[in-house]
């Protein structure tokens, strides 16, 4: 079969995205970010003759921060993830009216988040603006190996597949660390948005699959291999990426047991028999990949962070330093 180009396999699936679209609001619920904010906990800050946020006004833990803060800068960024959405799927039809609906819903989860933040004063506001502002200005764009070959609209379908997956175990997880049920009820509500959304998505690509299996094929593995997090960016990512996977928050085996796996399984990748040649290798190049994740790269990361959990649970058991303390 002929490779077909981005606007043809848009105009072919555009009855799958329709069909998605219909049941995507049959089985969404609408909310409303301010039933999810304890606004009796807000007050005024030094500007308004109130009192400007202080570290000890927080009461969530470390990881519960670093953990927040990524997930609302992250959500923060949706200019971004709308352009590359309206670029490589369709602003007409039933795509139009998908990238319409799917933003609005997103919006409102940097929203409730911002609110909840803020309000409890669970973070400093002032730094959480300034990482706002530069994370946003930097925008986040494609890998360029998404972007050589003219089929963006396959890479993206992909990546988003795995990405809305991957924000709803941090959203879920995240609920966890932060030890507060207005906070918990308020990431599951918004989790269950991103399990939709993947569903739409997921669905897509499962039919690009079905109609281009060698160019789908080679779009999935491009990403799973080059797959970065749409925060990645962001200020202090490294060090709050680090913190969230030390914890649970996500780590690599959760990337591979509860993202990458699941929707491989749900395409059937490794028992399809559509394939061409290119097909076929890509489909090695990832079954390559994966298994090196399992095998190699998680033991390490494991082993790694077991060590480092150690030491800090060492340090905290110890007895004080007496000469320290005698200060």
């Amino acid at each position: 079969m002929r490779a077909l180009t981005q606007r043809e396999i848009l105009t072919e699936l555009e009855p799958v995205a329709g069909e998605c679209v219909n049941r995507h609001l049959k089985m969404s619920k609408d909310w409303h970010p301010h039933d999810y904010v304890p606004w009796d906990e807000g007050r005024n800050f030094a500007m308004l003759d109130g009192v400007d946020w202080e570290p000890g006004q927080s009461r969530l833990s470390d990881v519960a921060k670093a953990a927040l803060v990524t997930n609302l800068l992250t959500e923060d960024n949706l200019p971004s993830y709308h352009r590359e959405i309206a670029e490589n799927f369709s602003q007409d039809g039933a795509w139009g009216t998908w990238v319409g609906r799917w933003t609005a819903e997103e919006q409102r989860h940097s929203v409730v988040l911002r609110d909840y933040l803020v309000v409890t004063r669970g973070v400093d506001p002032v730094a959480l603006e300034h990482d706002r502002m530069t994370h946003m200005t930097n925008g986040f764009g494609a890998p360029a190996a998404a972007l050589d070959d003219g089929l963006g609209f396959l890479h993206s379908v992909a990546y988003v597949s795995f990405q809305e997956l991957a924000t709803r175990v941090s959203h879920r997880n995240t609920a966890r660390v932060c030890d507060d049920p207005v906070a918990d009820r308020m990431l599951q509500r918004i989790a269950a948005d991103e399990n939709l959304h993947m569903i739409f998505y997921r669905t897509m690509c499962g039919a690009a699959l079905d109609l281009v299996p060698d160019q789908a094929m080679q779009a999935i593995d491009t990403i799973v291999e080059n797959f970065r997090m749409p925060g990645a960016g962001m200020p202090n990512f490294r060090r709050n990426g680090v913190l969230m996977a030390k914890h649970g928050v996500y780590d690599l085996r959760q990337h591979l047991e509860e993202v990458l796996m699941p929707v491989v399984r749900q395409w059937n990748i490794f028992d399809r028999n559509d394939f061409g040649a290119r097909g076929e290798q890509a489909r090695e190049r990832l079954a390559a990949f994966l298994e090196d994740l399992e095998t190699v790269k998680i033991p390490r990361f494991e082993e790694q962070r077991d060590r480092a959990l150690a030491r800090e649970q060492a340090r905290s058991a110890s007895p004080a330093d007496p000469v320290r303390s005698s200060r």
